[in-house]
């Protein structure tokens, strides 16, 4: 190899770069989100739930932060394939109109997020119907003691990479109780297998997506576009990771919406005197037509602003679509904690503000 090729090598084609920088094994955790996943899916399966009496009017899922993403998910599912209203709530209560007539799902990896307490308290004051998805703490303790459906999840891992726990035994139990149509897990599960090869450090920047994206997020300012309801959700996703890994602040919008104030920030964007604008535009492919102009004559609008990037979904069905596409993101914020020189484990801050917090009378 000439030198001059040699000073071409992305630094990310380096093993040893990217796992020096990652003391906590985040890259391994989040290589192993495909098996994790099959793992959550036998966990869910075994355990019993009795049939609902009667069908609940709607369905909350309770949660904060990487617990609060699968709901998130499963929200999106639920809006393209179910039959009854899913909301996600990230506060210390559930919404008013809870009542006898809800189901009310805790998710929480810890098991002592406070704001999920103090919802699943609220919820069972209202006489909502309850499960809960934990690792333990004292929602599990109350999930036993109460003797409600419990999915016991496996601890000791940061909450953000447990997408697999938190999300595959929600869309179990509302797929068992007949709010979600039967899912195609195999399909999304071999999809997932087949892209952890693809991301891996091991293949190249030249054909490696994650890498190549990374890359081009240095140094500036992301803002992750989702072309329709679900691609908000992944594009929300990818935002959380990007900040919790990379320490690099990042934005989402979601088409049409965005069309109706979002795009009017771009015209003066220059005076904001922020180097670089990254746009990533997360799309299916089989949007309407009408979608698909708004995304063409958006893109064009900004293209002297922002450098443009899309990335397509893989798969068929919807779950494996969703999962892939959110996947590749997580590939993406460890590369770019890699290049920032950051530990993508560290949550200093939030442990600060939960000290402090902590020091809050209730």
């Amino acid at each position: 190899m000439s030198e001059s090729n040699r000073e071409q090598v992305s630094p990310l084609d380096d093993p040893q770069f990217v796992m020096a920088r990652d003391p906590s094994g985040m890259y391994d955790l989040t290589l192993g989100f495909p098996a994790q996943c099959r793992k959550a899916l036998a966990l869910a399966r075994e355990v019993e739930l009795a049939p609902l009496s009667k069908r609940p009017r709607n369905v909350v899922i309770a949660g904060l932060g990487g617990s609060a993403a699968g709901g998130d998910f499963a929200r999106a599912l639920a809006d393209a394939l179910g039959n009854t209203p899913v909301a996600v709530s990230r506060e210390y209560s559930v919404p008013n109109w809870v009542d006898e007539e809800s189901l009310v799902l805790a998710c929480s990896y810890s098991g002592n997020t406070e704001e999920t307490l103090a919802a699943f308290q609220d919820a069972r004051t209202k006489g909502a119907r309850l499960a809960c998805v934990t690792s333990g703490g004292k929602l599990r303790e109350f999930a036993e003691t109460e003797h409600l459906p419990l999915f016991a999840i496996p601890p000791g891992q940061p909450p953000r990479t447990a997408m697999g726990y938190m999300l595959i035994p929600v869309l179990w139990a509302l797929e068992s109780w007949g709010l979600l149509p039967a899912l195609d897990y195999e399909a999304a599960f071999l999809g997932l297998e087949s892209d952890a090869l693809r991301w891996a450090v091991e293949s190249p920047e030249a054909g490696n997506e994650a890498k190549r994206i990374a890359q081009t997020l240095l140094g500036s300012v992301g803002l992750i576009y989702g072309l329709g309801a679900w691609q908000g959700v992944v594009a929300s996703r990818w935002c959380a990771q990007i900040e919790e890994n990379a320490k690099n602040l990042a934005f989402s919008a979601t088409f049409p919406e965005l069309n109706h104030n979002q795009v009017l920030g771009w015209v003066r964007v220059g005076d904001q005197r922020v180097a670089r604008w990254v746009v990533l535009l997360l799309e299916d492919g089989d949007e309407s037509a009408k979608m698909k102009a708004r995304a063409r004559v958006t893109l064009e609008l900004i293209q002297d602003r922002a450098t443009i990037l899309r990335t397509r979904a893989s798969g068929r069905a919807l779950l494996e679509k969703m999962l892939r596409i959110s996947f590749l993101g997580d590939f993406v914020s460890l590369y770019l904690a890699a290049l920032n020189g950051v530990d993508p484990e560290n949550i200093d801050w939030i442990n600060v503000l939960k000290s402090e917090l902590a020091k809050v009378p209730q």
